[in-house]
């Protein structure tokens, strides 16, 4: 629903990573409610994501956060930043985009920052395990805390938008399919990214209520046979979900396959439920979806995966 507010009365937010998937379920959801003005932050004005958010009403601007320069005059006259790095682009420089984020909105005297982080593994298990997508996220949180900046974390569960990509069910030898990671039967804590944005227009709009809180961004918590079970259901396919060996999964050699087997192995055994943070992220956005509603819609975009694997030739 678009606001009544007086346009020349709105306050601009600079969306970073607006052309991604956070940052772009960000700047959609500032735009559809209306609240605020948008501007968003992209490498590539041209692109067809950012034309799409120009279309909508965003102001599009080129920067990008390897060069603090060009990042704090995207920010002059803002009143919020949105701030997400991404470390599955750039793994070791993402380090340094954060810390030039935190350093660009101190600069700019932005009034609320909300970065998008996440918990540090090496802490959750007293040094026994490292994630370096956690580790770093985690770092630059601490770097952020130590500003003077009002800002609000916000830690993004698994998304639903991995099953689609990431793990989609793929067929075994006995005709049923499946997937699988080491996560055993601990749940784990979920979302459709595309709701991220809403948790987050909330945080915008009440700042008194979450300047200086951190949110984890939650729709469900289940155990992975519980999110195969539901897929089997709506998706019409016996699935079942596989328990894969840290070491195993480790040992599939895709680009990350270390870090994402020791990020289930956390969750494992150190994140053991999610349930308040599910409570709290319902309260704050009540239209998001849980995972059967998000699948249901969804639908569709699953239907290659058993066709493919089905065709014979």
């Amino acid at each position: 629903m678009k606001s009544n507010i007086n346009e020349e009365e709105m306050k601009t937010i600079l969306v970073t990573g607006a052309t991604g998937a956070q940052g772009g379920s960000v700047a959609r959801h500032l735009l559809q409610q209306g609240n605020f003005k948008v501007r968003c932050l992209t490498r590539n004005p041209e692109s067809d994501a950012a034309l799409a958010l120009k279309s909508k009403g965003a102001e599009v601007v080129k920067a990008d956060l390897s060069d603090n320069a060009p990042l704090i005059a995207a920010m002059q006259g803002c009143y919020g930043v949105f701030g997400v790095t991404n470390f599955w682009e750039h793994f070791s420089g993402e380090l340094q985009h954060g810390l030039n984020l935190v350093d660009a909105v101190a600069a700019a005297n932005i009034e609320h920052f909300v970065f998008s982080t996440l918990p540090s593994a090496e802490k959750l298990s007293n040094g026994t395990l490292s994630v370096p997508h956690f580790e770093t996220k985690a770092a630059m949180e601490n770097y952020s805390r130590s500003e003077d900046t009002p800002t609000t974390y916000v830690h993004a569960a698994f998304y639903f938008e991995n099953f689609l990509s990431y793990f989609p069910p793929t067929k075994g030898e006995d005709g049923t399919y499946g997937f699988g990671f080491p996560q055993g039967n601990t749940p784990l804590a979920a979302l459709s990214i595309e709701d991220l944005g809403g948790i987050v227009n909330t945080i915008f709009s009440d700042p008194s209520a979450y300047i200086g809180k951190l949110i984890g961004a939650v729709s469900e918590d289940l155990d992975p046979a519980e999110y195969a079970g539901i897929m089997t259901r709506v998706l019409g396919e016996t699935i079942e979900y596989n328990d894969i060996p840290r070491e195993v999964f480790a040992s599939f050699g895709f680009p990350g396959a270390e870090d994402l087997a020791t990020q289930f192995t956390c969750n494992r055994l150190h994140i053991l439920e999610r349930k308040a943070d599910q409570k709290l992220s319902h309260e704050m956005y009540p239209e998001i979806k849980g995972f059967e509603q998000w699948l249901s819609e969804n639908k569709e975009k699953f239907a290659p995966f058993f066709q493919e694997q089905t065709s014979t030739v």
